[in-house]
């Protein structure tokens, strides 16, 4: 249904409170007023772009359907005066010839429709100096944007690189000198027990010998709690009563054998069961085996954080998933942590308190994992090398709620409302591309429909991620 403009109406919005009564007038007689039922579509992405649309009063939201990221939608707005449709008319044949996005009424609402022809015509005539800085800011600043973009992925890569390589680095150097001692050990083992047929150890001795090194070796990391002391008396002790029995090197078999348990009462047990003659060689061929399942576990542990980081890896960046599934909150934090681990200053405590009532959310996992990534990567810089990194999860009757908190200097009041602003930042040159901020507000807010936001004061800083528990209808996303 279309009506008749008022000048007056028109003043009240942003767009045109600068025109004179004449314009007005001119721009009154060249559109119309319409009027849009709840749920019913202004204009629809991919119809030609025909008319330059601007909210008087109701509330719209902007849906696009993308390529890359699937359905796209921006926060609903009843904000007057935001616009829609044919927006880049003014460029004229560089202009899109159909619409960009859908503009759909979420509330009953009244827009002024004004031609796209007239629109540009408008533009061209009033302000034409305005209209070329507007074609130079938008390709200008388009390509812009796609430069600092990419390098935004690529610092944002770049550091997950250093931190998952420092990762892996230490159980693989462990895995590599554990594998090289085993290599002597079991060498050495072969030796031992070719010693002991040598001396004719009898047949049912050496089973009861195997016997007890699977006792030893299933002790092997079990010990009962004792402080480093005891430990240390302990292997004293061990060690007097093995040279006492003529066993060379008894000093450095000691420390193997009280890891498994070993004490002088069990040198009692060796000499019964393997005889006398034969306890010494015994005894070394033990303490080798001790020490090569030690050296056994020590791979085990290597290769199973190996396979953990590379686990984390995989569930940090979504990989061999479906962009947008209903997933465990707590798996993506966890697997995002994992990747900073190697990035903590020594001096920074991390502290996990995590909701486990909190039901799995609709998201896009791996862009929920950028977003973490940019909020612990902040938190940690303006922390320095010391403070504590509070990560929490939470949630309300229809909204999952993520914080994370460090005990930094703290956002000053004075530029609260610009930190999610493109290319704000408060870092020097060449250290921040004040993207981070941006780019998790578009997925939080764009891609989820959700909301973020900063509370801050020095020493407790806390950005809090809330996103919805149901999926919303008519897609999500940044843009607009």
């Amino acid at each position: 249904m279309t009506e008749t403009v008022d000048i007056d109406e028109l003043r009240k919005l942003f767009l045109f409170e600068r025109l004179t009564d004449e314009q007005l007038t001119k721009l009154a007689g060249s559109g119309h007023m319409a009027t849009f039922e709840q749920d019913e579509d202004i204009v629809r992405q991919g119809e030609p772009a025909d008319c330059f649309m601007v909210l008087v009063e109701g509330e719209v939201q902007l849906i696009a359907q993308t390529v890359s990221a699937g359905t796209v939608a921006m926060p609903r707005t009843s904000q007057p005066g935001v616009y829609g449709g044919a927006t880049s008319a003014y460029l004229g044949e560089r202009a899109p010839m159909t619409y960009q996005h859908t503009m759909r009424a979420t509330a009953p609402s009244r827009l002024f429709v004004l031609p796209a022809k007239k629109f540009a015509y408008i533009v061209t005539e009033w302000f034409p100096m305005a209209m070329h800085l507007l074609d130079g800011l938008q390709s200008g600043g388009r390509m812009q944007r796609e430069i600092i973009d990419r390098r935004q992925r690529l610092t944002a890569l770049g550091t997950i690189t250093a931190g998952l390589t420092h990762e892996l680095n230490n159980p693989a150097a462990a895995a590599v000198r554990a594998v090289s001692e085993l290599r002597s050990l079991v060498r050495s083992s072969r030796m031992e027990l070719a010693l002991l047929a040598e001396n004719g150890i009898p047949p049912e001795r050496l089973r009861a010998l195997i016997e007890m090194q699977e006792a030893c070796m299933e002790a092997v990391g079990k010990p009962a709690s004792r402080s480093p002391l005891e430990i240390s008396d302990a292997e004293d002790e061990l060690g007097d009563a093995l040279d006492e029995l003529g066993v060379e090197d008894a000093w450095d078999l000691a420390p193997a054998l009280v890891n498994a348990g070993f004490g002088p009462q069990h040198l009692h047990k060796v000499r019964r069961e393997v005889g006398q003659e034969h306890a010494p060689a015994a005894l070394r061929w033990l303490s080798e085996a001790v020490e090569i399942s030690q050296m056994l576990n020590e791979v085990t542990e290597a290769t199973e954080r190996i396979t953990t980081l590379i686990r984390s890896a995989k569930e940090y960046s979504q990989m061999d998933r479906t962009p947008f599934q209903v997933l465990d909150l707590h798996g993506l934090l966890d697997s995002t942590i994992a990747i900073f681990r190697g990035k903590l200053p020594p001096g920074i405590t991390l502290v996990t308190e995590y909701d486990r009532t909190l039901p799995p959310v609709p998201c896009y996992g791996g862009e929920l994992n950028q977003v973490w990534t940019n909020l612990i990567h902040n938190a940690i810089d303006a922390m320095g090398e010391e403070g504590t990194l509070t990560i929490r999860t939470a949630h309300d009757e229809d909204e999952a709620i993520v914080e994370i908190g460090d005990t930094g200097p703290g956002v000053p009041d004075t530029i609260k409302d610009r930190i999610f602003e493109p290319f704000f930042t408060t870092k020097t040159v060449g250290e921040g591309t004040g993207l981070g901020l941006d780019i998790s507000y578009r997925i939080v807010a764009g891609r989820h429909g959700g909301e973020i936001k900063v509370r801050s004061v020095p020493g407790d800083t806390w950005f809090e991620v809330r996103l919805p528990l149901r999926e919303a209808t008519g897609g999500r996303s940044p843009s607009a």
